[in-house]
């Protein structure tokens, strides 16, 4: 079997928070004399019910985390740490997606929040050669009318270069807030240039994820697995040529799924949908994105090929541009053309 950290690749569904290394963590902790709980010192990943409480004790060590980031160094030393980890997975575009508003109080507002991630993002891009381009995602927590101020924002540094905005979101718990009043905002992001890319289909099943295609138009959907519960919905979403930011390792420690084998991969595979694999918030779940190609290698049988395939769907879903689309598919090639590791000797051999 190749290695699946020299597959070529493009990281999707990463959260700028989430993506922190433990170690950092631990580190920002200290330096801002903050208590963290123990459930984010024990190496252990997260795993709760799907249900509000559930969701409750996620989001309430995701804030625990988030607390730790205070100033703008820390906020460059994600990005830069996110970029070097993905650059050691094979991961050749990485669009991290992030809420300025969640750090505007320590950095003087949102436009400036948002322009300290961009401008690491470019730097880190020249450093480690793994693109970064950013998401800017609304929370359904707040307010639409915040969706629609983060939108003109977002619109303002429109681009799908390294540094630039590539898309704009919609995150949180699903069952809170009305997904049609955040329409207004997806149009404005639409119309300055911006993909849409909301959370949908995790939490909440078929009923919820045709309100989401049908009010904010995504052209990727972050996870969307639970479309795999109605075919007729999922016909739709691979006839609307849209793609599935899949996690399997968030799918399971958020209780949608009890174990990784349960995660309906290969019915989405099957049925034609486009499938970018990511790791959503490694800090919390414990798994960065080599990871989740080897759920789908071990879990669901997957071979080399199906994995290259996979790495494709994830390039050709990314907002990069041709050329780099063009880069990485050529080097997903290369990896499959190779010949694989020749398997250990056994007992008899000569």
């Amino acid at each position: 079997m190749r290695d699946l950290a020299t597959l070529p690749k493009a990281h999707l569904h990463l959260h700028f928070t989430g993506s922190m290394r433990p170690t950092t963590l631990v580190d920002l902790a200290q330096r801002h004399g903050i208590r963290l709980p123990a459930a984010l010192l024990s190496g252990t990943p997260l795993q709760v019910a799907a249900t509000e409480r559930g969701w409750f004790r996620f989001q309430r060590l995701y804030d625990a985390a988030r607390a730790c980031v205070r100033t703008e160094a820390d906020m460059r030393r994600i990005v830069r740490e996110a970029a070097e980890d993905d650059a050691a997975e094979g991961s050749g575009r990485l669009e991290i997606q992030v809420d300025p508003t969640s750090y505007a109080p320590h950095v003087g507002g949102i436009t400036p929040a948002l322009e300290i991630v961009l401008d690491e993002a470019r730097a880190a891009s020249a450093a480690t050669g793994t693109e970064v381009a950013v998401i800017v995602a609304a929370s359904r927590m707040r307010h639409p009318l915040e969706a629609r101020t983060l939108a003109r924002l977002a619109v303002r540094y429109a681009g799908t270069g390294p540094g630039e905005v590539v898309g704009f979101g919609l995150s949180n718990d699903e069952r809170r807030g009305r997904t049609d009043e955040f329409a207004h905002a997806f149009r404005i992001a639409a119309r300055g240039g911006l993909a849409s890319v909301p959370h949908g289909g995790e939490l909440l099943g078929p009923d919820h994820l045709e309100v989401v295609l049908a009010e904010l138009g995504p052209r990727r959907l972050g996870h969307g697995v639970r479309a795999a519960e109605d075919p007729r919905l999922l016909e739709t979403i691979v006839r609307a040529d849209v793609a599935l930011e899949v996690c399997p390792s968030s799918n399971v420690s958020l209780g949608v799924y009890e174990k990784a084998a349960d995660v309906p991969l290969t019915t989405l595979l099957d049925a034609g949908a486009q499938v970018a694999l990511g790791a959503d918030d490694p800090l919390l779940f414990g798994s960065r994105l080599t990871a989740q190609y080897e759920v789908a290698r071990r879990e669901h049988g997957l071979d080399d090929a199906a994995l290259a395939d996979l790495a494709r769907a994830s390039v050709r879903a990314s907002r990069a541009s041709d050329a780099t689309v063009a880069r990485l598919l050529a080097g997903i090639d290369e990896w499959l053309a190779a010949p694989p590791p020749s398997a250990p000797a056994g007992d008899d051999a000569p």
